[in-house]
């Protein structure tokens, strides 16, 4: 009996968590109740409480439930492997997901147009600096790495190049987000990555996946 419970109780946060996204996406987080959730979940106002102690914390736990991109660091300190290689494979799988996974696509959009970073929501805006922090400083990492190895001076700080990575990357998304008929986000965006990257003074190999001529082409078109 107690397993049974715990296992209603785990299917209950689930589908407070399935309609807090819902609802979200549909109305902005600022203009959705707690008793709305609960009403859409089939569950009470206090099954909210039982399981999150706010909106923030059920709206983190939401965010949990899925990898996001710019959230997924690369592996650019395993030795014997290309940083831009790696960053570029991840960013790429990351776009996949977002054309690919209603779910990931859902939760990017509330993340990034459906959530006001009200006193309230504190937590919820600090989550975001976290992660954007630890995904610029990945970049950062790699980029320094991948100009030693390549034995070029970056034309700008690491840092900086960083930060103009992570938001060029972000902008992208969320731009094809408002209509994500506009242009083909995976190719777009790895078309994009790799022109940032020549602008940054990188040589690319064919095995580091330098631009073809059908890419060059396309691009000027």
């Amino acid at each position: 009996m107690a397993r049974r419970t715990k296992e209603e109780a785990l299917a209950t946060r689930n589908r407070l968590l399935d309609a807090a996204e819902l609802l979200f996406q549909a109305q902005g987080v600022s203009q959705t109740t707690l008793q709305q959730i609960a009403q859409q979940a089939g569950a009470t106002r206090g099954a909210i409480y039982w399981h999150f102690k706010d909106k923030a914390d059920l709206f983190n736990a939401m965010m949990e439930r899925v990898i996001l991109p710019l959230e997924t660091p690369p592996k650019s300190d395993i030795p014997g492997d290309d940083p831009l290689v790696e960053i570029e494979e991840g960013l790429i799988h990351a776009l996949t997901l977002m054309v690919a996974d209603p779910q990931v696509r859902r939760v990017f959009d509330i993340a990034t147009h459906k959530v006001e970073y009200t006193h309230d929501m504190a937590s919820v805006q600090q989550r975001h600096l976290d992660a954007r922090n630890a995904c610029v400083v990945d970049f950062e990492k790699a980029l320094r790495l991948a100009a030693r190895r390549a034995r070029i001076r970056l034309p700008l700080p690491g840092a900086v190049a960083a930060q103009g990575m992570h938001a060029l990357m972000g902008g992208l998304i969320q731009n094809w987000l408002l209509d994500p008929t506009a242009f083909d986000l995976v190719s777009t965006g790895r078309r994009t990555f790799r022109v940032y990257l020549a602008g940054l003074g990188f040589p690319r190999t064919p095995a580091g996946g330098v631009p073809t001529a059908h890419d060059a082409e396309t691009a000027a078109a």
